[in-house]
């Protein structure tokens, strides 16, 4: 890599600024996909980062698992942005097929909460965690009439995702391999 170091500036944005903004994180990622950006950003499409998308978050277990043994939080909080970046990275590529947009990826959950704690946001009282999960699933039951069911490719779903854990694993061990060869070279 020739160049300043890129981590010299992990902390300063774009425009030389701290970076504070969720709106920054997509502003890199639109220019990384767009002309002039990186070329393997670029070719990515929603299938090629499902294993990505998989690593991370088997990442970010790690990173609770580190937390809960040594109470050290970096590594949590950078695996959760790696995992965030993958929710962003699909949301760009959604947004270039004319499909939806971060935006509407982040509306869609804040009012899926809403709905999904009447207890919190409405009238409704509960007494304790079990009436919770009981208004939870009722409410979900009345959000997916209409919708599509996904019980017929959730356990697709499923199966293909512990191929991709498998792939992800296998990956990491080959980098583990070639650090460990370069290492005794």
């Amino acid at each position: 890599m020739k160049g300043r170091n890129p981590f010299e500036r992990h902390r300063i944005g774009m425009k030389g600024i701290e970076m504070k903004s969720f709106e920054e994180l997509v502003e890199v990622v639109a220019r990384l996909r767009g002309e002039g950006g990186c070329p393997w950003d670029r070719e990515q499409t929603h299938a090629t980062l499902k294993t990505t998308c998989i690593e991370e978050a088997a990442e970010v277990i790690c990173g609770i698992n580190i937390l809960e043994k040594t109470g050290n939080a970096s590594n949590l909080c950078e695996e959760l942005g790696d995992l965030l970046l993958q929710v962003v990275m699909q949301a760009r590529i959604a947004e270039e097929e004319g499909l939806f947009t971060i935006d509407d990826v982040n509306r869609a959950i804040t009012e899926k909460m809403i709905r999904r704690h009447p207890h919190v946001f409405g009238e409704v009282t509960v007494s304790d965690t079990g009436e919770v999960l009981k208004n939870w699933e009722e409410i979900k039951k009345l959000e997916k009439k209409g919708k599509i069911d996904d019980d017929p490719y959730i356990y697709d779903a499923f199966d293909e995702s512990v191929g991709l854990i498998e792939r992800a694993r296998q990956r990491k061990i080959e980098k583990r391999r070639k650090a460990a060869e370069e290492k005794n070279d």
